[in-house]
């Protein structure tokens, strides 16, 4: 084959890839929000044909006549047909090293294992999970094996969400925020506390399904593209441009709660929403790794959502739809939004203090990955690291071990982009700040000009360069986590009046 049709033959493989994809990922947003509980067996029979198909496509003498091709011609091809050739490469050594068997098993064993987390956190009981979680551990630790045998399977479990992230890097950043957060902590709490009682008054679901429509308008989510789900524990499906799903659980007497995970959740559609036109239905569509999407998601989430220019912004419709609050001021909304206490549940986290849960599963997974724990001792070791890290009591499972759903789906790997896009969120805050007036946007309610500045940094780009190179593009140098601890000694200095 010569390029051009080597380029041809890679587009309609990447299309039928993203096409089982695309399936596959429907029928997993449809086990979360609407399907009934039964389904859980034709799906988890659908899913396994899928996902085989899946497998022998692109692992099948097809895939390896095209990739053999890439590799034949790779000098002439454009940046962009190289990252993709280096992508398949990648992909198939992975998907080669993993026997079609093990591969199919595995995704039927997270189909119920997404399941069986749910009732097991209904019920509080983590027995039930428990064996679940076993096989996804023994699993992860395999595929590590089976694909990276030269590497830290913990590593490995790292790669697949952030390239190039190791327990090396994971441990330096975290011992700089220790060394920053933790004394802030400290004084935070000895400071005089703020009263954010107020802010648990009634607030009717459907009025909050109201807020959050309003939410979605003032950050530029089209809903011919993106639609809000409900889920126990919210998420965003990204299958391509024009296709995102974003979901919030809502508590009547806590409207923050569903107020922030929509604005969360809304960052990481607004990233998908954007990668360029020609990167459709290929491997560079949507973003490239989940440090760089949770970036977006906690850049809107804490730093747009929690500033006071976006409270002063939002507050006149929240007083619309529950006048309740009008006893209280802006001012007092916007405090109450940014307490930092230590807490019990990472999702309802504050800003400050969300690192410190990170941390804990972060110590937790390189114990499953490295063999240090057994997952029957798991909500033991839990309970410890919550009691020495956050100096928290946790009262049962539900509210402990089970809180989290990142593991029933394999996730074992993810938690620490979530500290780590937090980290790049205040340094792309930093550099858009050299470019325009970024609080006088957000109070004026233009919030475009924050969307455009990040489309032309990160979002355009797709999956397009690695992570790494995509910030320190953005950045305008080199990634440095100086830029989140100063930023939260700025703000919550002035929060308490330290």
């Amino acid at each position: 084959m010569n390029v051009k049709e080597t380029i041809e033959k890679l587009n309609e493989l990447e299309l039928q890839e993203f096409a089982y994809g695309h399936a596959m990922g429907i029928l997993s947003y449809d086990d979360e929000t609407v399907a009934p509980k039964g389904s859980v067996i034709p799906r988890g029979k659908t899913m396994g044909v899928l996902s085989e198909l899946s497998y022998k496509l692109s692992t099948g003498d097809g895939a390896r006549e095209i990739l053999d091709a890439l590799k034949e011609h790779y000098d002439e091809l454009s940046p962009e047909d190289k990252r993709r050739a280096d992508l398949r490469e990648k992909r198939m050594r992975e998907l080669r090293a993993i026997p079609v068997e093990e591969y199919v098993a595995y995704s039927q064993l997270v189909n119920d294992a997404a399941n069986v987390w749910r009732e097991a956190k209904n019920k509080s009981d983590y027995k039930l999970f428990e064996p679940y979680l076993g096989r996804i551990v023994e699993a992860q630790k395999r595929f590590a094996g089976l694909v990276r045998p030269d590497m830290d399977p913990y590593d490995y479990c790292l790669d697949q969400y952030e390239e190039g992230l190791t327990r090396e890097k994971c441990e330096a950043f975290f011992k700089t925020l220790r060394e920053r957060i933790v004394p802030l902590i400290d004084k935070v709490k000895a400071a005089r506390p703020i009263d954010d009682a107020f802010v648990h008054v009634r607030f009717p679901i459907a009025d909050q399904r109201e807020l959050s429509q309003r939410l979605m308008d003032i950050m530029g989510l089209p809903r011919d593209n993106c639609i809000l789900g409900e889920v126990e524990h919210p998420f965003t499906n990204g299958f391509s441009k024009h296709d995102v799903r974003i979901t919030t659980h809502y508590y009547e007497d806590n409207f923050l709660s569903s107020m922030y995970s929509v604005i969360h959740e809304g960052g990481h559609a607004l990233y998908d929403l954007h990668s360029d036109d020609r990167f459709c239905f290929t491997s560079l569509e949507g973003g490239v790794s989940m440090g760089v999407h949770e970036s977006q998601s906690r850049f809107y989430e804490n730093i747009i959502g929690r500033s006071r220019e976006f409270v002063g912004l939002i507050y006149p419709e929240l007083l619309r739809l529950c006048p309740r609050l009008a006893a209280h001021s802006v001012e007092e909304l916007y405090r109450a939004a940014n307490v930092a206490l230590p807490s019990l549940i990472r999702t309802e986290a504050d800003e400050l203090t969300y690192p410190l849960h990170i941390m804990v599963r972060y110590e937790m997974e390189k114990a499953m990955i490295g063999g240090d724990v057994k997952t029957s001792e798991l909500p033991e070791m839990w309970n410890a690291l919550y009691k020495e890290y956050l100096g928290i009591d946790v009262p049962d499972d539900r509210s402990g071990i089970l809180q989290d759903s990142h593991w029933s789906g394999g996730g074992i790997g993810y938690f620490p982009s979530y500290a780590l896009g937090s980290a790049y969120g205040a340094q792309l805050l930093h550099k858009m700040r050299e470019d325009f007036d970024v609080s006088g946007a957000i109070r004026q309610n233009e919030l475009v000009k924050i969307n455009n500045w990040l489309e032309d940094r990160i979002w355009k780009y797709g999956s397009l360069y690695k992570p790494a190179e995509l910030m320190e593009r953005a950045f305008g140098g080199p990634f440095d986590p100086k830029y989140y601890t100063d930023y939260l000694e700025r703000k919550f200095t002035e929060v308490y009046g330290l």
